[in-house]
């Protein structure tokens, strides 16, 4: 039978508000060198059906028992973490104007959650959260020391994101029962509903000794169970400081003083921060009061049982369960259409790749990497979720399991950045909460199923809170689950399968935490570069750990004598100095309009041929230009196009585990390739190559045009322009590309079937300019869409674009006349004469005019090393770098000073 919410007009008059029971929320005093935001920003009440305790804080930002923009719950996470930072550093990240910002976002949520409609508003909620999670943390520690322990089950996501906010290690509580485990430790919550925690790292090691503990919960009511913890865990290993960290921090003069006495007894501090702060006032004789309110005007919870096949109206469906009418849902939204009854082909398997849990331990090398393929899990779910016209439901639950949250969170969160869907994401749990069909309660409907996880008090009900009202719901349940677990009468598939349209489950097997991944784990910012997460994702590995750093000549002698690639290492990344910044900015001014008629120009030329192209840029002077692309696809035409960045290196190709990456997920007829400019054209030819081999290898066929802004050596129809002038984001290395290095090839750190990897230099971050380069051409996309459009109607086709290697004849002349025999050491073009000032050994530079205010930074950049600059008026280019040769790849015929020109 099935049984769901009622909703008259006479209930919802007669049902006091939160207000009207005499709840009162008071916000403390402001603390100047620690703003918070209002509680009522944070939290709202409800009632427990649960006699310990009558009322029940919910949280708005925790995507637990409400559904919430993923965006709002991860800054949430990162706005803790950086507060939590500022104790342990003496910072000032999350300052006043961070938390007038965060408040901003929280009230925009309110907005959101209030309108009939909120497509848009989640649009611009999503934007406003990510940006400022973004700002947050492009300043945030690397603290592989500290430890951070989240409570289960409203934490576990929580306590995640504000230990990849600190690079810290992070284990979280638990209540499963995983056959053979032993708890290293354990505790008991008093007030909660199931009391038992207890936690099982892998490791021995994994309480550190005299050194920093953060325990991260959602909420502070009396910090009871925190300090239970932390004396528990200072007698296993003294520690030199403690951090609580929650939310909310509701604790009373009291519990303050309690705390402080801890702090004395162990002799170590105890800090406690929040992002809210204050009091809550509960009027006598709540529990009385609550309890007779719930039981008059509670409407009953949504499931399933065996033993009747009649509907609450009367009518009975053939297998047992009713399907629900099509009215308005309990939330107060329409209904998206008739739900179905439970079948055993009313969902929709999505196979995942393994999955690590955070409750063995997650090490601070990895804690900022995922704990499974989210990128690939949530392109096959936008895959899935289209149907043959184009069209993605309008609403989208992603529903994790009680302690089950932070991938399930990154999972909806990569959702919303790849479909056009309002998705939210929440988490089923053990919490018996009242539900009231009245906007002034936050939990409108609900749903009870039964537990499916083996844990230490054994099976019980389980709930899922304002599910109705969705589209569809993507269930991402712990790893390992089996599917039978979840079904047959009362089971959470066969319970959603009655008030939603569609259900999908994506099915992951449970990896050991210790053991390498298993499959690729494509990167996103803020966790990896510096770019937000919705403007590309990086196909490459973080190899923050390797060492690979080398002096510019020792691996010059390396590549030319050794036979070494310049993949294999890094060279030191080059800070520039103020002046040379500010050649940077004068050029960006200078030239901000042509790069975005390029960019104009060159997309609209992709979206002709494929309106639905994956774009890939060559990773990292492609990046910048698919991301100025996808702007300019999703701001002026209306068109959300996928990006992402990739590998290719000379001598070795794209990178082939991120194309089979691609293949297996997107269709490959639609991938175009995007660089920044061609030089002579060799990584083009690159390119052609690898793809075909890869055809051959795979049997899967990528095209191979190659999409950039500048095509001076006439390599490539699909081209902004074929001049030779300064794309400005050549001048500077991981400054204006995501601070993130050049690509690493290196069997040592990158093994066969992983990706290619790359550093990220955070210490680079006050001179970053990744975002602001981005930002500046961006804005100039509406003043030159009117010659954009000119251009492309006026294109001849691809006559008028043929491919001549203009370029190539021009490098293969300069060779023979410098008796250069490796014509790799002969960088033609902007661009690449600025690499190799900055990356190699450079022998010299031919400028076409010296005076050309395009390549002012090269001859700064030259004179700065003391390379000789040589006019060479008749040129092609405005400048060709000269890499100096080693050992015998000069000839007999240059001069003896390797000058045949003047000298600048």
């Amino acid at each position: 039978m099935t049984t769901t919410t009622s909703t008259t007009a006479t209930t919802e008059a007669a049902l006091p508000s939160p207000d009207e029971l005499g709840v009162v929320l008071t916000d403390a005093p402001i603390v100047p060198t620690a703003p918070g935001v209002p509680l009522a920003s944070l939290v709202r009440l409800a009632l427990r059906r649960n006699p310990r305790r009558a009322h029940l804080l919910v949280s708005t930002v925790l995507a637990k028992h409400v559904p919430t923009v993923p965006a709002v719950a991860l800054l949430a996470g990162e706005a803790l973490g950086a507060r939590v930072a500022d104790v342990l550093d003496g910072g000032a990240r999350l300052d006043a104007g961070a938390a007038a910002r965060l408040r901003a976002v929280l009230d925009r949520q309110q907005a959101t959650d209030t309108a009939t409609d909120a497509g848009d508003g989640s649009d611009a909620l999503h934007r406003a959260a990510t940006t400022l999670r973004t700002d947050l943390a492009a300043v945030r520690p690397t603290l592989p020391d500290v430890l951070v322990l989240g409570f289960a089950e409203t934490a576990t996501a929580l306590g995640a994101t504000v230990a990849e906010a600190l690079g810290a290690g992070y284990l979280h509580s638990t209540r499963h029962d995983p056959p053979g485990a032993t708890p290293a430790a354990g505790f008991d919550e008093a007030h909660s509903h199931a009391t038992a925690h207890r936690l099982l790292p892998a490791e021995d090691d994994w309480l550190p000794a005299d050194g920093t503990v953060v325990l991260v919960d959602d909420e502070l009511s009396t910090g009871a169970t925190a300090r239970a913890t932390i004396r528990a865990l200072h007698a296993v290993a003294p520690q030199r400081q403690w951090v609580v960290a929650a939310l909310v921090d509701l604790r009373s003069d009291a519990d303050v003083a309690a705390t402080e006495a801890l702090a004395t007894e162990l002799g170590a501090p105890v800090a406690v921060v929040a992002l809210g702060r204050g009091r809550v006032s509960l009027p006598d004789g709540l529990t009385d009061t609550a309890a007779e309110l719930v039981a008059s005007a509670a409407a009953p919870l949504t499931t399933t049982t065996p033993d009747s096949t009649t509907s609450p109206d009367g009518t009975t469906s053939p297998d047992g369960t009713t399907a629900l009418d099509s009215g308005p849902t309990a939330d107060g939204r329409p209904a998206p259409g008739p739900a179905r009854a439970s079948r055993p082909d009313a969902v929709t398997v999505v196979a995942a790749p393994p999955t690590v849990v955070d409750r063995t331990g997650t090490p601070a090398a990895r804690v900022r990497t995922p704990r499974t393929d989210v990128e690939g899990i949530a392109a096959d779910l936008a895959r899935v979720l289209t149907d043959t016209s184009g069209r993605v439901p309008d609403r989208v639950l992603v529903l994790g399991t009680e302690e089950h949250m932070a991938t399930p969170l990154a999972v909806a969160d990569a959702l919303r950045r790849r479909t056009t869907a309002d998705v939210r994401s929440s988490t089923s749990t053990r919490s018996p909460v009242a539900v009231f069909d009245a906007p002034t309660w936050p939990i409108r409907s609900g749903i009870r199923h039964r537990s499916h996880d083996v844990t230490v008090d054994g099976p019980g009900e389980r709930y899922a809170y304002n599910v109705h009202g969705f589209d569809a719901v993507v269930v991402v349940p712990e790893p390992g689950t089996e599917r039978a677990t979840l079904e047959g009468p009362g089971g959470l598939l066969d319970v959603l399968a009655t008030v939603m349209p569609r259900v999908l489950l994506v099915d992951s097997a449970l990896e050991s935490a210790s053991a390498a991944a298993s499959s690729p784990r494509p990167l996103t910012g803020p966790s990896f570069g510096s770019y937000e997460p919705d403007e590309v994702t990086w196909l490459l590995q973080d190899l923050a750990d390797a060492a690979l750093e080398a002096d510019t000549a020792d691996r010059e002698r390396a590549i030319q004598l050794e036979g070494a690639n310049y993949a294999e290492s890094l060279p030191v990344e080059y800070v520039p100095s103020e002046s040379y910044e500010e050649l940077y900015r004068e050029a960006l001014a200078r030239s901000a309009d042509r790069i975005a008629e390029a960019v104009g120009i060159v997309t609209d030329l992709v979206l002709r041929d494929r309106p639905d192209a994956v774009l890939v840029s060559l990773a990292r002077a492609g990046t910048p230009v698919g991301i100025l692309m996808r702007r300019w696809a999703e701001q002026q035409r209306g068109i959300r196009l996928q990006h992402y960045t990739a590998s290719i290196v000379r001598g070795v190709g794209i990178d082939e585990t991120a194309l089979r990456w691609l293949a297996a997920h997107h269709d490959a007829t639609q991938v175009v390739f995007v660089d920044g400019w061609t030089g002579k054209g060799a990584i083009t030819r690159e390119l052609t190559d690898a793809l075909d081999r890869f055809a051959a290898s795979d049997g899967v066929r990528f095209g191979d045009g190659l999409a950039v802004l500048a095509d001076p050596a006439g390599c490539t129809p699909l081209h902004g322009t074929r001049d030779d002038y300064l794309v400005p984001s050549a001048c500077l290395n991981s400054t204006v590309s995501g601070l993130v290095s050049r690509t690493v090839f290196n069997r040592a750190w990158t093994p066969a079937g992983t990706l290619h990897g790359a550093k990220q230099y955070r210490e680079l971050g006050p001179r970053d300019h990744s975002r602001s380069f981005v930002a500046t051409i961006a804005d100039r996309f509406s003043a030159v869409r009117p010659r954009v459009d000119a251009a492309v109607a006026a294109d001849g086709g691809p006559a008028s674009r043929a491919v001549d290697w203009r370029g190539m004849r021009t490098v293969e002349a300069i060779g023979a006349e410098y008796g250069i025999t490796d014509l790799h050491l002969v960088k033609p073009g902007v661009g690449e004469t600025t690499r190799v000032l900055l990356r190699r050994v450079p022998w010299q530079v031919l400028v076409r005019d010296p005076e050309d205010v395009d390549i002012a930074h090269v001859v700064a950049l030259a004179r700065e090393r003391g390379v000789p600059v040589v006019t060479r008026p008749e040129l092609s280019y405005s400048c060709v770098g000269l890499i100096h040769p080693l050992g015998s790849r000069v000839s007999d015929t240059g001069t003896a000073d390797g000058t045949t020109g003047s000298v600048a």
